[in-house]
């Protein structure tokens, strides 16, 4: 099953999940909404509500209205953080779309990505359920702990790959976690079933973002949507810079050239290339596969279904993916 499969069997859900985010934007100031609208519709691949529609499968909410503003809830989330990390990134293309970013200053940007957020908070409190809106504001919380400390690391050489671990924890698998863990609380399932989710979120969350940090050595500019090496030219230290990096000549060429004198996009391209033709991408792949593995177990406390098939799909795509 591809995941395009995969994602069909919430196909009518995720198409009503739209509709209620776009509804939801409720703004009349007219820039700010047809941004907003441009937002929703620019969604990329609606992973994150695509896992709370399946994971929901298991122990299906007694009002299924609740799990598509869960779902709704997610995606807006993901949302804001990108509206976000695009200013803290001083990111203008994503998707191969200009981003809101280049179209605004810094500080209407930010207050943009704020107006999402409260969206999405309006969202999870439309799901009526106290324990999904305390999940929510947590995972909020975690995500810009995970901004911070991305922040406060960059080219920090010596840092230990754990940090990494704790930062794209923060940056993308608390989302991912809440998710799966979500959709478990709203149908009540028992508390091994909440956790098995929850922990397969957390894990293919870990995972999608090693493959994501991977993909900004190897992948294609066009197919990638934006500059190769764009979290290095900020000193952002991922996984195949930590694995590349343990060999301190390495560690010393790198520096000096990221740090050095020279600037510009070849000296980016040059850094790139050094890191795409070595090991470190296979060792970071290692890393994720690792995670997916640890995924796909985690559904093993549940019976085969089409739904538990789909969950295991999307973890092994996540590390096939080239985009």
């Amino acid at each position: 099953m591809s995941y395009a499969s995969a994602q069909a069997l919430v196909a009518d859900d995720l198409a009503t999940v739209e509709q209620l985010m776009l509804k939801k934007i409720g703004s009349n100031y007219a820039p700010l909404a047809e941004v907003l609208t441009t937002l929703v519709h620019s969604g990329g691949k609606r992973v994150r509500p695509t896992l709370s529609l399946l994971a929901a499968r298991f122990y299906p909410p007694a009002k299924h209205r609740r799990l598509i503003s869960l779902a709704a809830a997610v995606e807006s989330l993901h949302t804001a953080t990108l509206v976000h990390d695009d200013v803290i990134d001083g990111a203008l293309l994503r998707r191969g779309q200009s981003t809101l970013n280049a179209q605004w200053t810094p500080a209407s940007t930010i207050t943009a990505g704020d107006y999402f957020f409260a969206r999405a908070a309006a969202l999870a409190a439309e799901t009526e359920h106290p324990r999904v809106i305390q999940l929510f504001a947590d995972t909020l919380g975690v995500i810009v702990d995970g901004e911070l400390r991305q922040a406060f690391t960059a080219r920090d050489w010596s840092q230990p790959k754990e940090a990494y671990f704790d930062r794209i924890y923060g940056k993308t698998a608390a989302l991912f976690e809440v998710a799966t863990r979500t959709a478990a609380v709203l149908g009540a399932a028992p508390d091994e079933a909440e956790e098995a989710l929850r922990a397969y979120g957390y894990h293919l969350g870990m995972a999608f973002q090693i493959v994501d940090d991977i993909l900004d050595f190897v992948a294609d500019e066009n197919t990638l949507g934006k500059p190769a090496g764009s979290d290095l030219r900020s000193g952002i230290i991922t996984l195949p810079v930590f694995f590349y990096i343990q060999q301190p000549e390495r560690r010393d060429e790198l520096v000096a050239l990221v740090d050095g004198q020279r600037q510009g996009e070849d000296v980016v391209a040059e850094v790139v290339g050094l890191i795409r033709a070595s090991e470190a991408i296979a060792e970071a792949r290692v890393e994720a596969v690792r995670f997916v593995d640890h995924a796909i177990a985690d559904l093993s406390l549940f019976p085969f279904s089409p739904h538990r098939s789909a969950l295991e799909d999307i973890a092994r795509y996540v590390v096939e993916r080239d985009f």
